[in-house]
């Protein structure tokens, strides 16, 4: 694969304004850092994020942001998006509506980022919020985006494309201060105590899923679910020590499972080399995370 050195940005647009937005994105978005597709039908648009094999790294949505959000949220795709609207408050008011029961379309609507013509100017920086606030999404805690989304496909199928995407931005496209800001409103310490048992829960089902699999000749999705787990911990500022006692409650699960079984549980033992592996993508990530001097 060719190193990428520019963020793939596509843009939906209406047919009769394409040369127009053509000349004004090109003076927004310089092409030394920015590919920018312009599509002027929903249907290509669709086509064009399902089957690009690389992956399209921000959406700009200047037309069908209704019809689009609710395709987009439906069909399990997700990517970094902006909508210009003619008024801010349009959606807001449109899905906060009584009876309203497209939580699809309304949560990938709260995971976006609203604004107008005039602020096409800041693009660049309105992006780059896009990005990070994408790369940050958790789609089982409460009071974050996704959250009525069904966990299995659209889950996975988030976490494939924020894991995609940090990865282009961190080793390809040096986007260390996106990929590595964080909100500190989500730490684990300063979520509720409801949304905080959830997040610690979402965190054991992963890691239950890496020890089951983590000495299997077959694991194909364990590397995945590593970084899944990983960027879970950093994102919600999970220390070593909370690594730890999840790693020793799921122990002192399978031992009982094991005792009731009239096993030996010293093969448990082996698993320290898996917390060990844990926690050394865990420290090499806040390394990472530290501003160079």
């Amino acid at each position: 694969m060719p190193v990428l050195t520019s963020l793939q940005v596509c843009c939906l647009v209406a047919e009769d304004q394409v040369n127009q937005m053509q000349s004004t994105l090109a003076d927004c978005l310089p092409e030394d850092r920015y590919t920018v597709t312009i599509i002027d039908n929903l249907e290509s648009l669709i086509n064009l994020l399902t089957k690009d094999e690389d992956g399209q790294d921000c959406l700009i949505l200047f037309k069908d942001t209704e019809n689009a959000v609710d395709r987009l949220g439906t069909q399990n795709i997700f990517v970094p998006t902006i909508l210009v609207l003619d008024k801010l408050q349009e959606y807001g008011e449109l899905h906060h509506e009584s009876g309203d029961s497209r939580t699809d379309a309304k949560d990938f609507y709260q995971a976006s980022i609203s604004i107008n013509l005039e602020q096409l100017a800041d693009l660049p920086t309105i992006i780059d919020q896009a990005i990070a606030t994408f790369i940050k999404i958790s789609p089982e805690v409460r009071h974050q985006v996704y959250v009525n989304i069904p966990h299995n496909t659209a889950s996975e199928s988030l976490s494939v494309q924020q894991q995609r995407l940090a990865e282009k931005l961190n080793e390809r496209l040096g986007y260390l201060g996106v990929y590595y800001k964080r909100d500190s409103r989500l730490f684990l310490r300063n979520l509720s105590p409801e949304d905080r048992k959830e997040y610690i829960g979402r965190l054991k089902n992963i890691y239950r899923s890496i020890i089951l699999e983590y000495f299997q000749e077959k694991n194909d999705d364990l590397n995945q679910k590593i970084d899944e787990f990983v960027n879970l911990s950093f994102f919600a500022d999970i220390s070593v020590s909370q690594v730890l006692e999840i790693h020793m409650e799921l122990m002192d699960e399978f031992a009982k499972q094991l005792r009731l079984e009239g096993r030996n549980d010293e093969i448990l033992l082996d698993y320290r080399i898996t917390l060990i592996d844990m926690i050394a993508h865990l420290c090499e990530l806040y390394r990472r995370s530290i501003p160079r001097s």
